[in-house]
């Protein structure tokens, strides 16, 4: 947008095609007549019936009073913001004393008027104004009229009034353009500040600081041209009003220009309180949360004490940063000062931190204790008791606030409720919400549609999530993002994969509301939320070259830093099979959380690493006690037992499981014991390993320990100790195929053909359908994927040829087919067919057929790799001369030159 000032040209500003009217220059008209939303009047007053005054009247009569008298009264009655007494005083001296109004009494009676937000009184005083002839012979009368209509929301009068207006001067266009901001007619408000000076009215501080509210919230590239052009008249007039300053910074700090709010904030020296607030919040609001904090202490070192707005902008940072001790210095220092102690907006900042660092019960406090319970404090409680899983109490808190007279919920209020209500396992009928919500009128907001998204695809109604999505307006980036997530959580990963790339296609409306259809355009671009609710599917698809895409995104906007995306980008490449670019990323993050750290533990026990795992768990406990931040937790002994598993250490597993109580206060839960029972059973020590499930306590759920105990029989061909653990896990589990087809399994390779025919008849009973074994490889931007025995792929002819192709070559170098992979009753050679046509052999010949020569081949598959597609493997690397990589359902296998990184423990 461009446009030129006539005369004198102070500013650059949008010019629109408004109609223009003689002899002065007319605004353009609004939109719309559009109320804004203010509170109802205190008191309904009549020009003729004075409202009900609590003090006593004056003491002279009507008769012996001077008409000087009655007006010092009523003048010092409006000064003192008594205006209930002073419209009292008005009306009595008007109708009885006869006292007639003129230019000084009029702008007062108004100014009470406009105090008591009573429309009609100011109304009825408009029209004595027009009676005696002062709208249009008085410019201080027509702006005190024009404040009224622009504070009690009344625009059309505002444009009618100004329009006929003969003289208007500085004030008349301040109050123009404070009543436009009000109304949220950005653009409208900037065009009034060009027409301004355009008929050669000097704009004042006032006028900069509505030019500079106004550009903030237009936002985009035009809000920050035009932001920059605001600031820089303020630098040629040398406004150097600490007011006018303070307001630059806060639109700089809108227009996500925090660098800009803070060279504004360190040229000037005139600094209060209200600089200092604004500095921190600006930091605060851009995720800037150190700078933020390191501004309170020079503000404290300046002699500024910290406000209810200084620690309510300073405790989210804490929040954020998850720096507990911070904040609990914050807390006491608001209970030494009694102003804060009641401060509703400060609880609700207190609320917030306690809760997002884990600590609900110093936040229900801090909530029990405040007598002024405000909204934003119930909110601040719904969401913390959500984001910590005390999903029971935030419903329940939920409907004590709903029996408080006068307190409403707002759209906020119910987006922090409905992961409550997804969550909890008492509020059984979750879809009921939709309907209350709808009663509410608040289907149509835009944080409560992303929050209904979210609860319809965690209870697995994607479909219910793709149309709220379609239907909504202005789709921000959260909406996106909980698609997205949702796609994720129901394990639609290709689905979230391409709504990324349309995403990035898409364009978002900001600085207007939805309603207008000519609004900034902006495109959305992934934010860090996004990236890592992404990766995670670029690791189950097991897609290389679209997770390394990503982390060139992430590096290009500067988002590769972020401490959760980073963690995002280490199990992607872990789970890509690519474990050094794992480590280098991990190596690189400039911060590491306990994600970060259970991540790479991980990884390295996905590929068999269990030395290298456990020195970064030795390494993570020395870091957690120099830093006191970072200390192991029950997912990182999960992690370090899978990695001993792997790696058949078990004297060092064994070890840490008994010591882990002891040395890091950490109870072995169901999930260690399952770990620890797979780390003695994938390495022989089945009694050992049984004894282990039978010394668990009583309380806790042993399917997973029973899992790990089947699947060491598999291996190790212990018919006995597997029907005991088959038995156990068919009792807590009858639906789950895996029980009956591991326990077939162990029959028909053990040649107890009779057995397994009647385990597999028992499933067919109970209608239990196994799992049919898939396999998948990345080529290009899609995912191909295999079933055992597939004939539906377009390559299918040539893949297979190339398969016989390949036998023939492998039966050269020594390879014998290992029939007894094969689970069914058929002879020899139809064995030696089936076993080709293994879902993980089809994706690797079309990943040789179609990849040039020495490219690495990945491949993933839901199940455990075959004895011998495991031999294979080793054949076809070493005749290929290619390095694959395969991924199961348990571990990485990296086969090159004929031999497999697991060593055959596995």
């Amino acid at each position: 947008m461009s446009s030129y000032w006539t005369s004198p040209p102070p500013i650059l500003l949008s010019q629109a095609n408004f109609p223009v009217s003689s002899p002065q220059t007319q605004l353009p008209k609004p939109p719309s007549k559009k109320q804004a939303h203010l509170p109802p009047p205190l008191a309904t007053t009549n020009a003729l019936s004075p409202p009900a005054i609590s003090e006593n009247p004056p003491e002279p009569t009507l008769q012996t009073r001077s008409p000087t008298s009655w007006i010092k009264e009523f003048r010092s009655l409006t000064q003192k913001n008594s205006f209930k007494e002073a419209i009292s005083v008005y009306i009595q001296m008007t109708t009885t004393a006869g006292i007639r109004p003129d230019n000084f009494i009029f702008p007062a009676v108004l100014k009470a008027a406009t105090g008591l937000h009573d429309l009609n009184f100011g109304k009825q005083i408009h029209g004595s104004v027009f009676k005696l002839g002062y709208d249009y012979s008085s410019v201080t009368v027509a702006n005190t009229l024009l404040h009224l209509y622009g504070s009690c929301g009344d625009v059309l009068e505002v444009f009618k009034l100004f329009d006929r207006m003969p003289e208007r001067d500085q004030v008349s266009w301040n109050t123009m353009i404070n009543a436009l901001c009000k109304f949220e007619e950005w653009e409208l408000a900037l065009e009034a500040f060009r027409l301004m000076g355009s008929e050669g009215t000097v704009p004042s501080s006032f006028t900069l600081v509505s030019a500079a509210i106004a550009c903030s919230n237009l936002g985009g590239r035009d809000g920050l041209k035009l932001g920059k052009q605001v600031h820089g008249y303020s630098l040629r007039v040398n406004d150097c009003k600490t007011f006018t300053k303070n307001s630059l910074m806060a639109m700089y700090a809108k227009l996500g220009r925090v660098g800009d709010s803070k060279a504004v904030f360190e040229v000037y020296a005139n600094r209060d309180v209200v600089s200092w607030n604004t500095i921190i919040s600006a930091f605060q609001q851009n995720g800037q949360f150190y700078e933020a904090l390191e501004h309170l202490n020079l503000m404290i070192i300046e002699g500024f004490k910290p406000d209810g707005m200084t620690i309510s902008s300073v405790l989210p940072a804490c929040s954020h940063l998850e720096l507990l001790d911070v904040g609990k210095e914050m807390h006491a220092y608001i209970l030494r000062n009694e102003d804060l102690i009641e401060n509703s907006y400060v609880a609700s900042a207190l609320v917030d931190m306690y809760c997002n660092c884990k600590q609900v019960e110093s936040g229900s406090r801090v909530f029990d204790g405040t007598v002024e319970r405000r909204l934003g404090l119930w909110n601040a409680m719904l969401a913390g008791y959500a984001r910590n899983g005390f999903y029971e109490s935030a419903l329940m808190l939920f409907k004590d606030m709903m029996e408080i007279p006068g307190l409403f919920p707002n759209p906020t209020t119910i987006a922090s409720v409905l992961p409550s209500c997804v969550h909890c396992e008492a509020f059984s009928n979750k879809e009921v919400i939709h309907g209350y919500i709808m009663k509410l009128g608040f289907a149509g907001d835009k944080y409560v549609q992303n929050a209904m998204m979210d609860l319809y695809s965690r209870i697995g109604k994607i479909t219910v999530s793709e149309y709220l999505f379609s239907i909504m307006e202005g789709r921000d980036i959260v909406s996106w993002n909980t698609m997205i997530t949702g796609y994720v959580v129901c394990g639609y990963h290709e689905k979230a994969l391409c709504l990324m790339r349309q995403m990035q296609e898409a364009e978002t409306s900001i600085g207007r509301k939805d309603k207008y259809e000519d609004g900034l355009r902006v495109p959305i671009t992934p934010n860090s939320i996004t990236l890592m609710t992404v990766l995670p599917g670029c690791a189950a698809l097991g897609t290389f070259a679209k997770g390394k895409e990503i982390h060139a995104y992430s590096i290009r906007n500067a988002l590769a830093s972020d401490v959760t995306v980073g963690s995002a980008l280490v199990d992607m490449y872990a789970k890509c099979g690519c474990l050094y670019l794992a480590r280098r990323v991990f190596d690189g993050m400039p911060t590491r959380n306990l994600i970060s750290w259970n991540v790479i533990i991980m990884a390295y026990g996905m590929h068999g690493k269990g030395k290298e795992a456990l020195e970064l768990f030795n390494a993570m406990v020395i870091d957690g006690s120099r830093n006191g931040e970072v200390k192991p937790n029950e997912v990182t002994f999960i992690g370090i037992f899978a990695a001993c598993s792997h790696s058949g250490m078990v004297d060092e597993g064994r070890q840490l499981f008994y010591k882990m109580k002891e040395d890091y206060g950490i109870e072995p839960t169901a999930d260690h014991y399952a770990c620890v029972v797979d780390l003695l059973g994938r390495a022989g020590q089945l009694d050992e390993a049984h004894q282990l499930i039978h010394s668990m306590p009583p309380h806790y759920d042993k399917i997973g320990a029973w899992s790990s105990l089947l699947g060491a029989c598999r291996v190790h061909q212990n018919v006995e100790l597997a029907e005991i653990s088959a038995n156990n896990l068919i009792q807590l589990e009858p639906v789950v195929a895996s029980h009956y087809v591991l326990l077939s399994n162990i029959y028909s390779s053990a040649g107890l053909w009779e057995k397994a025919n009647k385990v597999r008849k028992n499933m067919k009973e109970k209608g239990v359908r196994k799992e049919p074994g898939c396999s998948w490889i990345e080529y290009g931007d899609e995912v191909h994927k295999f079933l055992a025995g597939d004939s539906s792929h377009p390559q299918s002819e040539q893949l297979y040829g190339f398969i016989d192709d390949l036998l023939d070559k492998m039966k050269k170098e020594g390879y014998k087919p290992d029939t007894s992979c094969v689970l069914h009753n058929v002879d020899e050679e139809e064995k030696e067919n089936l076993l080709c046509g293994h879902s993980e052999r089809l994706a690797i010949a079309f990943g040789l057929l179609n990849t040039p020569p020495r490219t690495t081949i990945r491949v993933a598959k839901n199940l455990r790799v075959c004895n011998d597609c495991h031999a294979a493997c080793k054949f076809i690397s070493k005749i290929v001369e290619r390095e694959i990589i395969v991924r199961d359902v348990r571990r990485f296998h990296h086969f090159k030159d004929g031999a497999c990184s697991c060593g055959d423990y596995w």
